[in-house]
């Protein structure tokens, strides 16, 4: 019996414990004590502050007994918190830390926020160096007190701080006290500002640089401002429902370059320049093959080729001609990050669904939180409860990836409340971009976690930008252009602008003698007639065919090797040969191309993707009806890098991107953006009209080429057609041809071509021989030809006397 008795006092003590630790941890508690401390931390800030003024008049009532005191409601004192407030400040100022106690009292503040579950600042670095700083400033104040006459009321560093001075005096002397402060606020200050450091280093590289001339000072000061020009940052959620601050990877404060590593890097530059004459030595024994017009062709005396030379005194566009469109008032608040965090988590919960982690990485439009599921749950559950989870966060355009490639986890991407605009200036200032050694260099966006974006349009090699009216195309096409014209001079990139709608593209006009090119003929620098399309991009594929026979001829791959070699003039001009500089054609309404022209629009795309990366040709087409009959199976064969904005519904997204995703995007220039497997989520830099046209004045104002950039003439099919037709050496299939454009009253090249299964350059020739017999007109275009031989009759009345 007594064995039994024993074992329930003893099953009894786990559970009275486990009560305690349930009662410490529970809301209820962390609420009671917070509530507490704050109220008392707001008393003894009332208390202090009164002590500051009325203590004096209450000093001689403290030297009584603390019981006669409490005891006594005759004793009245002044200070506003009665006279426990006197007898707290008494005891903690006075015989305290003095007025270093004030630390005391933000301390017991932020405890409270921080049982509320809404922490104020780090909680253990803030508690640790506020018991720093009180320590510190009672011993700084007493130190002062033994080397200065005072004679006030309060002991400004209290008695703990006045005998600690003494004391320490005595031992090291005052000087030496004095030198112990310093150095042990050094250290204080040391350990608790992050950015402390790399101001120091600025102040001393700020005094190191007074022996330079202003104009040297000013250079330095313009670059580092054009590299370090935003102040982004990005927050996370830890494990402990605290809030992080990670600042831009771009943003690195610390980028000043000194006197050694500049020495360093112009070594460095030598030995690879060296290093380079030695390859090219051994280049020239292996090119004994080349040319023999190249081969002799590499004169001593003459320096390196600069194609920049024509326009050596052009200058690139400045970053002040870009606005800053941030608001400033977009940040995403703690209590939205922990509200969509429990909510979430309710949300899985409902379905049985447990989380082991998440985390929150803010970006300018979106919040990406990451989970990591529990064991067992199926990734696919998760994936359906996407408008369950949109409904418990009372937002739109939810979207689930399900996993994060190379992550692990499973991301949801929630919508801020108050979305951040990106500005192009903020991209073209980050050092991302003002430092890649990329050929076409391109920054369209930041990502979620405000890292901007960027690409090299020569590694693209063409873009496919698709979404609905007014969700950003244009600004993207914009930012695109505008990234080019910063990074490239004239002589190295020309522009081919294609414009149906006439009036996106039109700011671009006024650098046609910079960087535009066009067909010889063309009156207009962007191009917008249907017709003068066709020429262009025909042109362009004979520019293509001319650039790969220079190539040949050079022995050379690519672009980037044939200009090399012709700028160490290893190529002889006289045989042809030329700076060759690259080429972006830009289409801002594809689909009225193709519904107007089709094929005849289609072919020559296809044709350039398919071969002009090697020779330096890049296309970037866009439209807003992305559709299988506009962005076909060719099409999207040969535009491997896809841009999506929003989109109406997931059929346009799956045409895009070949996945789901872009219709539940918010709009704005939020988009998504697909290299190979990958698909990024970015929110596109906002340039507004009047930057654009800021920029192009700027270009326009300078020094240009006597005219736009000529790209080979092109005939047309009625230009050379019906002129050298020979009807006295007529196509074997000339009569029944003709018959059958009779018969069916449509004169067509593409109908002869099926109907007689030939090749469509014979079926042209036939046509061009039908239009000088007089059976078909002239071209007009996409539209067939007008039949002029009514009935079968007249025909053959035509044909018997040719």
């Amino acid at each position: 019996m007594a064995k039994k008795i024993k074992s329930r006092k003893s099953s009894k003590r786990p559970g009275l414990f486990k009560g305690i630790k349930l009662l410490l941890s529970s809301d209820k508690f962390k609420y009671t004590v917070g509530l507490f401390l704050f109220v008392f931390g707001l008393y003894l800030l009332i208390a202090f502050v009164s002590f500051l003024f009325y203590g004096y008049a209450d000093h001689s009532k403290l030297d009584i007994s603390w019981r006669k005191l409490i005891a006594d409601a005759t004793i009245r004192v002044e200070n506003k918190a009665g006279k426990t407030g006197a007898f707290l400040s008494e005891m903690i100022v006075n015989k305290g830390f003095g007025i270093s106690s004030f630390f005391l009292i933000y301390m017991i503040l932020i405890t409270s926020f921080q049982l509320f579950g809404r922490p104020l600042v780090r909680f253990g670095r803030a508690i640790l160096f506020s018991l720093v700083l009180m320590f510190w400033g009672s011993l700084m104040l007493g130190w002062l007190l033994i080397n200065f006459r005072y004679e006030g009321f309060i002991y400004l560093g209290g008695e703990n701080g006045y005998y600690l001075a003494v004391w320490l005096s005595s031992l090291i002397g005052r000087a030496g006290t004095f030198f112990l402060l310093i150095f042990s606020l050094f250290v204080v200050v040391l350990l608790g500002i992050e950015n402390f450091i790399p101001w120091l280093q600025s102040i001393f590289n700020k005094k190191n640089t007074t022996g330079q001339t202003d104009a040297e000072q000013e250079n330095q000061e313009a670059s580092r401002e054009s590299i370090i020009e935003e102040d982004n940052i990005s927050k996370i959620i830890n494990e402990d429902n605290l809030i992080e601050t990670i600042f831009d990877p771009d943003q690195d404060v610390e980028i000043e370059m000194n006197s050694k590593q500049v020495q360093q890097s112009m070594e460095t530059l030598q030995t690879e320049e060296e290093n380079l004459k030695a390859d090219k030595e051994l280049e020239m024994t292996v090119e004994k093959h080349e040319d023999e017009t190249n081969e002799a062709y590499a004169p001593e005396s003459l320096d390196d080729y600069d194609p920049t030379l024509d326009l050596s005194s052009y200058q690139f566009p400045a970053i002040d001609l870009l606005d800053d469109h941030t608001s400033g008032n977009a940040e995403v608040s703690n209590e939205e990050l922990l509200a969509n965090k429990n909510k979430i988590v309710e949300t899985l919960r409902h379905y049985k669904i447990e989380i082991v982690k998440i985390r929150a990485t803010i970006g300018p439009t979106i919040t990406l939180y990451e989970i990591v599921p529990a064991p067992g749950v199926r990734i696919a559950k998760i994936k359906n409860l996407e408008d369950d989870i949109a409904l418990s966060l009372a937002a739109l355009g939810i979207r689930i990836i399900a996993p994060i490639p190379g992550r692990g986890t499973i991301g949801i991407e929630v919508p801020n409340q108050h979305p951040e605009v990106v500005s192009m200036r903020s991209i073209i200032a980050s050092r991302k971009f003002q430092e890649s050694s990329a050929e076409l260099p391109v920054v369209i966006g930041k990502t979620i976690s405000n890292e901007t974006f960027l690409i090299d349009l020569v590694k693209m090699p063409h873009i496919l930008v698709a979404g609905a009216t007014g969700q950003g195309k244009s600004v993207g096409l914009n930012a695109i252009i505008s990234s080019l014209l910063y990074t490239k001079h004239p002589s190295q990139l020309k522009l081919v602008l294609i414009d149906p709608k006439k009036v996106e593209l039109s700011l671009y006009s006024t650098i046609e003698n910079h960087f535009l090119a066009k067909l010889p003929d063309d009156e207009e620098p962007i191009i917008t007639d249907i017709q003068k399309v066709k020429y262009t991009l025909n042109s362009l594929n004979l520019e293509m065919d001319m650039r790969y026979d220079l190539l040949k001829k050079a022995l050379a791959r690519n672009i980037k090797e044939y200009n090399k070699k012709f700028i160490e003039r290893r190529l002889n001009p006289e045989k042809g040969h030329r700076y060759l500089p690259y080429i972006v054609v830009i289409i801002d309404e594809f689909a009225d191309l193709i519904m107007t022209a089709g094929k005849e629009i289609e072919l020559p795309i296809a044709r350039i993707a398919q071969l002009a990366r090697a020779v330096g040709i890049h296309m970037v087409i866009a439209t807003q009806r992305p559709s299988t009959n506009i962005i076909t199976g060719v099409i999207k064969a040969n535009f491997p890098t896809r841009i999506a904005f929003k989109v109406a519904s997931m059929i346009d997204s799956r045409t895009i991107l070949d996945t789901p995703g872009a219709n539940q995007l918010i709009g704005k220039g939020d988009m998504l953006i697909a290299s190979g497997s990958n698909i990024t989520r970015l929110q596109c830099a906002f340039v507004d009209t009047h930057e654009v046209e800021k920029i192009c004045e700027h270009i326009a104002g300078q020094q240009g080429y006597p005219t736009a950039f000529l790209l080979p003439e092109y005939f047309g099919e009625e230009e050379t057609g019906a002129l050298d037709a020979d009807l006295n050496n007529r196509d074997e299939l000339f009569n029944d041809a003709a018959k059958a454009v009779v018969i069916n009253q449509m004169g067509s090249t593409s109908m002869i071509q099926r109907k007689f299964s030939i090749g469509y350059n014979r079926a042209g020739r036939i046509m061009d021989q039908l239009e000088a017999a007089g059976i078909v007109g002239p071209s007009e275009g996409s539209k067939a030809r007008q039949v002029l031989i009514q009935d079968e009759y007249s025909l053959e009345q035509l044909l018997n006397s040719l």
